[in-house]
């Protein structure tokens, strides 16, 4: 089988698969997102029952799955849409922390988010300005997977996790 979508690839992932966030909004036009800002009831579960269904498929084959976020305080209103949802990450098995800015100052970061796959495969996302998803890059350059591997550990250690985040 030729492994093309990211959902394809994380389905063939055999241990980690860690992400790394550092935007403050991302698609400011999500009707989950703006459901939430105007105090509607949403259902969330359902909504991204997809991913966490792909989630606990990866964590029940022994994946280790991690997602850090670097995040600008006073955080946004999409920071805090995002902390309010991320339980159910957690339910689903992926472990989360925050890491504040200004804490990630002296680590040596990628320019774009990405997600390295069994520390062998990286997955670049580009965003607009607004947060607009432009597309992913992929790329198995030994350098660059160093590089992502590296800049995750470091916000890793030093990132608090979700239960202990206060916003």
């Amino acid at each position: 089988m030729t492994v093309t979508t990211f959902p394809d690839r994380l389905r063939a992932t055999r241990r980690t698969a860690f992400h790394l966030e550092m935007r403050d909004s991302y698609t400011p036009n999500d009707p989950t997102y703006l459901s939430w800002k105007r105090d509607e009831p949403i259902d969330a579960m359902e909504v991204y029952r997809p991913w966490l269904d792909l989630v606990r498929d990866a964590v029940g084959r022994g994946v280790a799955v991690r997602r850090a976020r670097i995040v600008s305080e006073p955080v946004s209103d999409y920071i805090r849409f995002e902390h309010s949802v991320t339980p159910m990450n957690l339910a689903a098995g992926e472990e989360v922390r925050w890491l504040t800015r200004r804490r990630a100052s002296n680590i040596a970061l990628p320019g774009n988010d990405f997600w390295i796959l069994d520390n062998e495969l990286v997955r670049f996302g580009h965003f607009s300005g607004e947060g607009d998803v432009l597309g992913e890059e992929w790329t198995e350059d030994p350098a660059v997977v160093k590089l992502c591997a590296s800049a995750f550990d470091a916000v890793w250690a030093r990132a608090v996790p979700h239960q202990e985040y206060k916003i």
